[in-house]
């Protein structure tokens, strides 16, 4: 009996190690080669793909940026969506089991930029575009990183903006954003962007 629990823990634990393995894997693919989806005709089944694609990105920005130490009090480490939530099971899926510090990644859906203590990733969804400088402005100085696929979001102050190039899920980065909010990211996250924005600012760059 106690070597057979023994060898379910041990499956248990090569497997949690294989999903891992898998995840990072996908995000190293993802990064240099990106993933495409199908156009026009299929755009209904492209949505979902694409999103489980972001899902993914949201989990691996967490390994590439780094947060002040002081900046992430409670017990968990947290990916807010702010609006309505795209991303389905997809996004819960993908951080479960996974830890940052010690601390278990949740997803958390808000509906108001208000509700925002505790996130350390903060993704906007597409139905805020036109209240996007008012959720910013206030949140420009709090260790959070902002993300999200409204159009020309760095632009407006966001920190990293998806966009579909190619049908292909690309992102850009306004690193002076990040800096202002005491963010560092990592120089092989800027490798892979679109465009990186202010780039010159070396206080906000990792090797």
């Amino acid at each position: 009996m106690f070597c057979s629990s023994r060898l379910r823990s041990s499956d248990s634990r090569r497997s949690l190690r294989f999903w891992r393995a898998c995840r990072i894997a996908l995000f190293i693919a993802l990064i240099f080669v990106c993933v495409g989806f199908p156009s026009a005709a299929n755009a209904q089944q492209a949505k979902p793909q694409e999103y489980q694609v972001k899902a993914v990105y949201l989990y691996n920005f967490s390994k590439f940026v780094t947060w002040p130490a002081n900046s992430i009090q409670g017990d968990t480490f947290t990916v807010c969506v702010l609006g309505p939530d795209p991303f389905g099971p997809f996004l819960d899926t993908t951080l479960a089991n996974e830890t940052i510090g010690n601390r278990p990644l949740v997803a958390k859906r808000i509906s108001d930029f208000h509700e925002i203590s505790g996130c350390q990733i903060l993704f906007i969804s597409a139905s805020e575009a036109a209240h996007v400088n008012e959720i910013l402005s206030p949140i420009e100085k709090s260790s959070v990183l902002t993300v999200s696929d409204i159009p020309s979001f760095t632009n407006s102050g966001g920190m990293i903006g998806f966009e579909l190039i190619d049908n292909r899920v690309r992102f850009d980065v306004n690193l002076a954003a990040a800096e202002k909010a005491g963010l560092t990211l990592s120089s092989q996250l800027l490798k892979v962007a679109t465009d990186v924005k202010n780039a010159p600012g070396a206080g906000g760059m990792k090797p």
